[in-house]
């Protein structure tokens, strides 16, 4: 047998023994430990059960309430608690993977949950064993943390106008405006940023239905619009002093970590973007007259764009794979009571999260755009929301803008310099 025939027949007895439905899901690789597959079969029924109404959601504006107790029912919110406290003691790489196949699913949903786990890596971590039982306790009991750190018009990039104040009977209250509180209008809490009673920049949790708080749907941008990333008040709310947590008291590869939360979303995108235009290519009927086969399907330039969409976010894929495996080695390094491994650790997750975050970032920008390469003009009509691939991933892209993280990158490599262990945003003095 020539190795033409030999490789023809390996490939007929392979397409024979192996349908492309039980091939389809692991052409992405395999998960990041042995256990992944059991760890991930708790969550893919809800993972499909969620995809299913995703389009729907997306064009009508219905909020995923229902579809984010349905993740705190299945135990997702609970993921990396120990099992003690109902958790899976999924490591920070199975996690991500979870996290990208939930954004496949609906890509509001991972983000919305992007300070609730971050939040649960504060208490992890944390050397104050009553908060950490405190919260053990309460995520275990299914309640969830929300956003609400960045504030919008005029604040300084210096400090926040939130703040913490003494009221005239000694009581500490919370007083300010918050913008981009993504995931807050579903939370049981809200992590707040603020400027202490010491005038330091700090931080405070509050309950989602304290009197006082108020929180808006309004986000007005383009993507991600089910995130609920808007505004949120907070009228001289009455806070609990136990709830004050100092920027110290932070885990330390949270810069590193929440970037690398926007990034696993991206893939997410990307692979679904992946399956909703090798769909439409496989069932489109119409034509070009200068076309290169008689069916789209069989159209090697259209497969080869829709090769490049797949490529794309398995490149991506495997990119965040890499990187929380460094956030792993910075999460373990925090137990280790050696400030200089932490620190080393730290920074490695940070230059590894930054080098990934515009190859990333490019890779899905592209795919989402070239996916109308691959279809007709029928492809942008709005009942089928084919640019939400696009508006998604570049609203996401845009919350740490990439367009500093070459040069940071470039500086490391050239000079040496770490990067920065966290960044704020807001408005510089007048000149």
């Amino acid at each position: 047998m020539t190795n033409l025939n030999f490789e023809h027949h390996l490939g007929s007895l392979t397409h024979a023994a192996l349908s492309q439905a039980s091939i389809i899901s692991r052409v992405w690789g395999e998960g990041p430990s042995e256990r992944y597959d059991e760890l991930a079969k708790n969550f893919r029924p809800t993972f499909a059960r969620i995809k299913e109404g995703a389009l729907i959601r997306e064009q009508q504006h219905i909020l995923p309430y229902e579809q984010l107790q349905w993740l705190k029912d299945i135990g997702f919110t609970r993921l990396r608690l120990p099992k003690v406290h109902g958790g899976f003691e999924a490591t920070i790489p199975e996690l991500f993977a979870l996290l990208i196949e939930l954004a496949e699913a609906d890509s509001n949903l991972p983000q919305a949950l992007r300070v609730h786990f971050g939040f649960t890596e504060d208490v992890l971590v944390s050397k104050d064993k009553a908060f950490q039982q405190r919260w053990l306790s309460r995520i275990a009991n299914g309640e969830t943390v929300g956003s609400a750190w960045s504030e919008g018009g005029k604040e300084s990039i210096d400090q926040f106008e939130t703040h913490l104040y003494r009221d005239a009977d000694g009581k500490i209250r919370l007083k300010g405006q918050k913008y981009y509180t993504t995931g807050s209008l579903y939370a049981d809490w809200v992590d707040v940023g603020v400027t202490d009673l010491n005038g330091e920049s700090g931080s405070v949790v509050v309950r989602r239905e304290d009197e006082g708080v108020e929180i808006v749907d309004d986000w007005n941008g383009f993507g991600q619009q089910l995130t609920a990333s808007g505004t949120a008040y907070f009228h001289d709310v009455l806070v609990n002093e136990t709830e004050i947590l100092p920027d110290d008291d932070r885990f330390k590869y949270s810069a590193a970590y929440y970037q690398l939360v926007q990034l696993a979303i991206i893939t997410g995108l990307g692979r679904a973007a992946t399956y909703e235009v090798s769909q439409a290519v496989a069932k489109r009927t119409r034509n070009y007259t200068h076309a290169n086969a008689q069916f789209v399907k069989q159209d090697p330039q259209i497969l080869q764009v829709v090769g490049q969409i797949r490529g794309a976010a398995y490149s991506a894929g495997a990119i965040v794979e890499k990187v929380a495996r460094s956030l792993q080695r910075a999460y373990l390094a925090a137990f280790q009571n050696n400030e200089q491994l932490e620190e080393e650790q730290n920074a490695l997750a940070e230059l590894e999260s930054a080098q990934s975050q515009t190859v990333i970032t490019d890779l899905i920008l592209n795919a989402s755009t070239i996916l109308f390469d691959a279809l007709g003009a029928s492809a942008t009509d709005k009942d089928l929301s084919l640019d939400r691939y696009w508006r998604n991933v570049r609203t996401l892209s845009s919350h740490n803008p990439r367009v500093f993280k070459n040069r940071i990158v470039g500086d490391f490599s050239v000079n040496g310099t770490l990067p920065p262990y966290q960044w704020r945003i807001g408005n510089v003095a007048k000149q």
